[in-house]
């Protein structure tokens, strides 16, 4: 009886350990690590390759081609989140490569601290434009595939360097032009680069 009771334990157990989301399950050795070098300090993000796999090649093919570099946080919503990625200093937006499928999908969600693809209404109009929540953000999360409900595609998690985000987001903004909720200070994306595993795995213990 004790030996079946155990057996019943393990299976139950391992229903669990299936049961687990994606996010939840993925080992920090299985998932690619990058810094973005700004110039208010460090962000490590973690990458969902398995989650999101087009959308992590999409971002790691600009970090290859330094693209980022020079960039700015043009746009900042406090309470809600900040957004990079396609325009240098003086709000000269950068040519992008075609843009790519939104992989956008329930189980990821727009949670504080996660890094996801800026869009425009056109549902799969993402290039090289992220935004990082610094709020949870439910509404921004795909509900269906509508128009309205697809939502926009999470592809990782800062890991470390969250006070970083947040001094970003307590910059002051105004209107500039066209453009609104502006950084009054330019903060610029120095570099964005890959960690090599060793180095990704100090940053995760």
């Amino acid at each position: 009886m004790l030996k079946y009771r155990f057996l019943l334990f393990i299976f139950l157990l391992g229903g669990i350990l299936m049961s687990v989301p994606a996010e939840a399950s993925s080992t920090h050795e299985s998932r690619t690590v990058v810094r973005m070098e700004t110039s208010k300090g460090d962000i490590i993000i973690e990458l969902f390759d398995q989650e999101a796999p087009k959308t992590v090649k999409n971002f790691i093919g600009y970090i290859e081609d330094n693209f980022y570099e020079g960039t700015i946080f043009h746009r900042i919503i406090q309470n809600f989140m900040i957004q990079g990625g396609g325009f240098e200093a003086g709000l000269k937006q950068k040519a992008t490569r075609e843009p790519i499928i939104n992989e956008a999908t329930a189980t990821l969600s727009n949670m504080r601290g996660t890094i996801a693809m800026a869009r425009t209404a056109d549902i799969n109009s993402a290039t090289a434009q992220f935004f990082i929540n610094t709020v949870n953000n439910p509404a921004l999360d795909h509900r269906n595939k509508t128009q309205q409900g697809y939502g926009y595609a999470v592809f990782g998690k800062v890991i470390e360097g969250l006070d970083i985000v947040d001094a970003i987001a307590a910059v002051k903004t105004g209107s500039s032009g066209y453009f609104q909720d502006v950084p009054k200070e330019d903060v610029v994306i120095n570099k964005v680069s890959i960690l090599k595993s060793g180095e990704a795995n100090d940053v995760a213990q």
